[in-house]
């Protein structure tokens, strides 16, 4: 299987995320993980300049995944997309222009700042058979409102336990991350309670409403209906998952 993970603004290949979750894929399986550097575009101090070479950056990773399925003869359907921030969005952007046969697209905190729900590179449900979105810093660095089949805010998605006071709320935008790379080699896991609504969640309740879900994960949800609003409780540092 062949597992992209994609920066945010100012990221690069250095980037933590990169490295954590590649190393958690690894401890798991026989995997291909592909660190997409788009550090020459996203290191630059005006976020507006960064938030616009989304879909150009989508679009490059869109030939890379034609190339490797050219080149290879890997089934699309063995490709997830891991973004975080910016390159949420960018993960969506290419599995659009895969006409959604890829098996997963998954973002993590989808950046907030100037996307709305019209734009037309914003992650969205479509842009795989599966899209998963995470939310820890949802209404500040991070955008609020749904964006895959399901969407996980943990603990309520808009702050986080141990960042304390979290000015900018990057501590929190980034938990998203290390939150997912726990989730691929966990044996806890991140069962999260399915909600009735996002406004109940954003009011900070949630009233149990269908079978609860476990949030990333190797294998992803994929092909197993999972849709909603979901919210789930974590420690407030590593290791994070409660089951």
């Amino acid at each position: 299987p062949t597992r992209f993970t994609i920066h945010g603004w100012n990221g690069d290949g250095t980037s933590g995320l990169h490295s954590n979750i590649r190393e958690n894929y690894f401890t798991v399986g026989d995997f291909n993980v592909i660190n997409v550097d788009w550090g020459a575009g996203a290191q630059t101090i005006n976020y507006i300049t960064a938030r616009n070479r989304v879909g150009s950056v989508g679009d490059i990773m869109s030939r890379m995944v034609d190339t490797l399925v050219s080149a290879t003869g890997i089934s699309r359907n063995s490709i997830n997309l891991v973004g975080h921030s910016l390159g949420a969005h960018a993960a969506g952007v290419a599995g659009r222009m895969q006409n959604g046969q890829l098996n997963t697209v998954v973002g993590l905190d989808p950046a907030g700042p100037l996307f709305s729900l019209s734009d037309n590179d914003i992650l969205q449900p479509s842009d795989a058979q599966y899209v998963e979105a995470v939310f820890s810093a949802a209404g500040s660095l991070g955008f609020d409102l749904p964006l895959g089949d399901s969407n996980f805010y943990p603990n309520g998605g808009r702050s986080q336990p141990g960042c304390g006071i979290d000015i900018t709320g990057s501590c929190a935008h980034s938990r998203a991350h290390a939150l997912f790379a726990e989730s691929v080699s966990t044996t806890v896991g991140f069962r999260a309670t399915r909600c009735a609504s996002h406004s109940e969640l954003v009011g900070g309740g949630c009233t149990s409403s269908g079978p609860d879900a476990l949030m990333g994960g190797e294998p992803s949800n994929h092909g197993r209906g999972v849709n909603g609003i979901f919210r789930f409780s974590t420690n407030s540092n590593t290791p994070f998952a409660q089951g």
